[in-house]
């Protein structure tokens, strides 16, 4: 599709500097930029690119821009360059279009619901009494077990599973190949081996909740899994039954939370961290990347390391840890000239 300057201009409240016919026929990254393309510049690093892009429009953060000066491109001036961006990114996404009605090829149980304007992809497979709600697309060789809740206007991608009595909420997102409400990591060690306990929970995931593909959100033992409202869940992320993760946190690639931890709001989880089970993180905690954290955390703690500690003794830590040899060799030292 091609549109002019002026065009996305109206579409965000933005003003035009330079040519206001100038068409644009694609998007490209700030650093490689392409002939005939529109792109955004939202932080000063990127100022270069302003007189060196092949983009024919650029959206452009006010506070970065000098008055008076021509710049090669178009540029379309904004409060915030880079949540322009992301506005227009979603109103393309609109005008691709929605997909609505079951496919052939899938199965639909004569007891399941399904609401208006849902789309019901081929070799998906809808058991008993599930229920799905308006506007929610689920595409091909997704399974929706029996009972299963899944509210208005979701996106459920290709290979997810969604296990029996699972609840997921409005305006949720799940990515291909992950599995909501598989059974619980619970074994009883008896003298015969490990023996396995039932599984009987589920996982409630809130309104507004992303996960990324290839998760596991295990079953509660008994009650519920919780993933709270707004919370944005990265690839490869496991999280044990009865866990409960509260709003707005986002966890990024491959963490791992075991089993009946509590999590607060607003806290923000790096890549490969590991949380034991049965603790409490406060809420606006965050998690270095790569940190193991095996104790509670409260409000406002900022931790890393593994056991995890406070970020600002870790460092100061580290600067002596990575001296420790010399240090040792000092102390040696000092020992030795004090017994000749």
């Amino acid at each position: 599709m091609e549109f002019t300057a002026q065009q996305i201009a109206n579409f965000i409240n933005g003003k035009i500097i330079g040519n206001p016919e100038t068409v644009i026929t694609g998007v490209s990254p700030i650093e490689n930029g392409e002939k005939g393309h529109l792109s955004f510049i939202g932080q000063s690093r990127f100022l270069e690119f302003l007189e060196n892009t092949e983009c024919a429009v650029l959206i452009v953060s006010e506070s970065l821009i000098v008055e008076n000066k021509d710049y090669k491109p178009a540029i379309i001036a904004v409060e915030d360059a880079y949540l322009s961006f992301q506005v227009l990114m979603n109103l393309y996404q609109e005008m691709q279009g929605r997909r609505t009605g079951i496919e052939p090829g899938s199965f639909f149980h004569e007891t399941a619901k399904v609401g208006e304007d849902v789309y019901i992809g081929a070799f998906t497979y809808v058991s008993e009494k599930a229920d799905i709600g308006d506007g929610t697309q689920i595409f091909p060789h997704v399974y929706v077990g029996k009972g299963v809740k899944i509210g208005k206007n979701c996106k459920i991608d290709s290979g997810a599973r969604i296990y029996d009595y699972c609840i997921v909420g409005d305006n949720c997102v799940i990515h291909s190949n992950t599995v909501v409400g598989g059974d619980g990591f619970g074994f009883q060690p008896t003298a015969e081996g490990f023996k396995k306990i039932p599984q009987l929970g589920n996982v409630i995931i809130e309104d507004d909740v992303e996960i990324g593909s290839n998760c596991s959100i295990d079953r509660a033992t008994i009650g519920s899994t919780v993933i709270g409202k707004g919370t944005k869940i990265d690839n490869l992320i496991q999280i044990a039954h009865n866990v409960k993760i509260g709003q707005n946190n986002v966890i990024a690639a491959q963490a791992g939370i075991a089993g009946s931890t509590i999590i607060g709001d607003w806290n923000q989880i790096g890549g490969q961290v590991g949380i034991v089970g049965h603790i409490k993180i406060g809420n606006q905690v965050k998690i270095q990347a790569q940190s193991g954290v095996n104790h509670a955390a409260k409000d406002g703690e900022t931790l890393y390391g593994s056991p995890a500690i406070n970020y600002s003794d870790y460092r100061r830590n580290y600067v002596h840890f990575r001296n420790f040899t010399d240090i040792v060799k000092r102390i040696n030292d000092l020992e030795n000239k004090k017994s000749e």
